[in-house]
């Protein structure tokens, strides 16, 4: 198992049934995943614009249901407004709305910025907390957006973050089964990388999936980690000529595995915001 580095707490891992220990060969392969992103994507990084962690947790609030591009059109003008939690708290939503109209669902999220903020001046001093089980009291806060938020402001990796991006990526890199929640998907990529990976590991995830793994439906370019690493992708799954990948090691290993016990399900597109 991946232990913590001394003076650090155990990650608190989400949700549902303890992962099987990977078998060194699947820690080897997701070593070797993680070595060729890298490599792919020297620069990858948060593509949210902040520059403090209360900007960070707005603009991650903000963010579901919605592109990082349409958020950070709407944040800076936001941010000037409202340049520190105590204005935002002293604030009313409908104050807040203006400046996050083009966002989807944009009154709801004002309340949540609203509050979360309010929350964060009067439990907390004013700082955004720096645990997981702190910022999980915030409204509009779930999981993800609490790990965005340590792992990108804090620099603490308590788990992964999963999007929608990472979520379709760990399914075609046969490291996860398609069945598998949100909470599993986690918890397998947590027991598969080094706990020093985790906040990266979303980063070049997510990176690929914007840059090369397209979503279903759409023709993705070639691409050499996807065509070393791909076994499980359902488009080359499906293609006539490609039938023989079902019965690589790591689409067996996928389809092998256990099912999870089943957590709290998400959208259909991964979204965790709740109004």
């Amino acid at each position: 198992m991946n232990r913590p580095r001394p003076g650090t707490k155990p990650a608190r891992r989400p949700r549902g049934a303890t992962p099987s220990e990977p078998a060194p060969a699947e820690r080897a392969r997701a070593s070797a995943l993680f070595e060729a992103l890298a490599k792919a994507y020297p620069d990858a990084h948060c593509e949210l614009e902040f520059s403090s962690p209360h900007e960070l947790l707005i603009a991650t609030i903000l963010s579901a249901q919605a592109t990082d591009v349409s958020v950070n059109k709407a944040t800076p003008a936001l941010f000037r407004r409202f340049p520190t939690p105590a204005d935002y708290a002293r604030a009313t939503p409908q104050e807040i709305e203006p400046f996050i109209r083009t966002i989807g669902l944009f009154r709801s999220k004002a309340r949540a910025v609203h509050e979360s903020m309010r929350s964060v001046v009067e439990n907390f001093g004013g700082r955004v907390p720096r645990t997981i089980d702190e910022l999980l009291t915030l409204r509009g806060v779930a999981r993800k957006t609490a790990n965005v938020v340590l792992s990108n402001a804090f620099h603490t990796h308590e788990g992964v973050v999963v999007d929608t991006h990472v979520q379709r990526l760990s399914v075609r890199f046969g490291l996860c089964r398609p069945e598998d929640t949100v909470g599993a998907i986690e918890r397998r990529l947590m027991a598969l990388f080094p706990r020093e990976h985790w906040g990266q590991l979303s980063h070049l995830l997510i990176f690929h999936g914007r840059r090369a793994c397209k979503a279903r439906g759409v023709a993705c370019p070639p691409h050499e980690i996807c065509a070393r690493f791909g076994d499980c992708c359902e488009l080359r799954i499906s293609a006539p000529t490609k039938r023989s990948t079902r019965s690589s090691p790591a689409a067996k290993a996928a389809r092998a595995r256990p099912r999870k016990a089943s957590g709290a399900r998400r959208g259909a597109n991964g979204s965790e915001f709740q109004a």
